[in-house]
């Protein structure tokens, strides 16, 4: 196994890495910037090293520096964590051309995965389902309004190499595409660095349920059951669970072997997700693949008892899966929320220093922590802090130890997100598996106007 590997991220993420790390008798070397010099993640780790400024473009992002740190600190292997450089074909390729492991797939697989539109191509011939859609760029707003009309409303309009929600909106007539599509060029090509647009039917009331995969060099791909994580605000997930209250075992089974066929037909190696949209009848089309480590991956993990860190590392030191499918058991039910730095009623980032930070405790909670009490909460980036993952014995019993858990979470100095939370899982739609991705909007939001009145 490898001696030492680095992290190239921030926050939870690199602490969760860390953690894996050390079980298995690896040293670990953290980087962090200026703004991160008191973070948690730096502490944790055996060694650390300062990037730069505060800025990700000064820092997390700056791909020389990370490898001349790994260089320097005899780092074998760079873990990518998610976000950042974690999709990054180029630095993966920068660290297959200076002999560096990049825990993950390879350049070429992130590469053909970046673009939503050739990923939808390789699986149309693969024989994986598809949204109904285009597989070129719009040329311009002209090409936008006829696609449109022959697909016909509502239609997602889609930033190419999108995420997070940036570059996406839903228009349901020539008005709003016409209106929607200048806008969300600009700002693909402000934050990717490109602008190609492409249209796909948009699924009315979907559910957003992805399939985890792990895949060798020995040609094994097996698939850890599903994750539904409908529940959004602005087209990010804010609760995650495992299993999908909503699919029956028939196509439980169904999308585990497309999403296994995905990942074969492009040579897939290391963690993945294969991303789907559910509709009413259960009908399931491809979205995306995620080719790093998911955020809400704890809760696979909870029902399922592997640690899928360590999984990438021994894949990523030559090791076939140790598994079959057959002997991939679920046990239980697991709820992940996020933590978010923020207003819980506009979704606004609210950095800051915290005052107080007590955990809630108890049989079935797991925490995953990015910032501690008098952690400075900065600007500069994504403003989650923590991730909150309980485990029941079936999902009743899950969203019970959530609600209790959620009453004795105390964080003060700045906003979180933990109100709108409690709404959610507290809301009868919810409790009932009413999850489909408009729920904020279906019922938070009616839930405003009825305090309104």
């Amino acid at each position: 196994m490898f001696k030492k590997v680095l992290i190239a991220n921030r926050g939870e993420i690199a602490g969760r890495v860390i953690r894996t790390c050390k079980s298995l008798g690896i040293q670990t070397v953290a980087v962090y910037s200026e703004a991160d010099t008191d973070s948690l993640h730096m502490k944790a780790a055996d060694e650390a090293y300062l990037l730069g400024e505060a800025r990700v473009s000064e820092s997390y992002l700056n791909i020389d520096k990370i490898i001349e740190i790994a260089r320097h600190s005899g780092a074998e292997a760079i873990h990518p964590g998610y976000g950042l450089l974690s999709e990054n074909a180029e630095f993966a390729r920068r660290c297959e051309e200076e002999g560096i492991v990049f825990i993950g797939p390879s350049p070429e697989v992130i590469s053909k995965m970046g673009s939503k539109i050739e990923a939808r191509k390789l699986m149309e011939i693969a024989g994986v389902p598809v949204v109904p859609g285009i597989t070129s760029p719009l040329a311009d707003e002209e090409e936008a309004v006829e696609t449109a009309r022959i697909i016909g409303y509502p239609v997602m309009l889609k930033a190419s190499a999108g995420g997070g929600g940036i570059g996406m909106q839903i228009v349901r007539s020539e008005e709003e595409i016409r209106k929607a599509f200048e806008g969300n060029q600009k700002r693909a090509a402000s934050f990717f660095g490109n602008g190609e647009m492409f249209i796909e039917k948009y699924v009315e009331n979907p559910r957003h349920i992805e399939i985890q995969i792990l895949a060798d060099s020995h040609g094994n791909t097996v698939y850890l059951w599903e994750r539904e994580c409908s529940i959004q605000r602005r087209h990010q997930k804010v609760v995650e669970e495992a299993p999908s209250p909503f699919l029956d075992e028939v196509t439980r089974s169904k999308m585990g072997e497309a999403a296994v066929k995905a990942a074969k037909s492009i040579g897939y190696k290391n963690a993945g997700t294969i991303e789907f949209l559910v509709d009413e009848d259960k009908n399931f089309y491809f979205l995306e693949v995620n080719t790093r480590l998911q955020v809400e991956h704890p809760v696979t993990e909870e029902i399922t008892g592997l640690d899928l860190v360590a999984e990438q590392l021994r894949i990523a030191w030559g090791e076939s899966l140790p598994f079959k499918q057959t002997d991939i058991k679920r046990d239980g039910h697991a709820i992940e929320v996020r933590i978010y730095a923020e207003d819980p009623k506009t979704f606004f980032p609210s950095p800051g220093k915290i005052t107080k930070f007590v955990l809630p405790k108890g049989p079935g909670i797991r925490h995953e922590l990015g910032v501690g009490e008098r952690s400075v909460v900065t600007p500069f980036y994504d403003p989650m802090i923590a991730k909150l993952v309980v485990k029941g014995k079936d999902r009743a019993e899950a969203i019970e130890v959530l609600k209790n858990a959620l009453s004795h979470y105390e964080v003060e100095g700045i906003k979180t997100n933990i109100p709108m939370l409690q709404k959610v899982v507290e809301h009868d739609a919810y409790v009932s598996g009413d999850t489909t991705t408009n729920f904020v909007e279906k019922y938070l939001q009616e839930n405003k106007k009825s305090v309104k009145k």
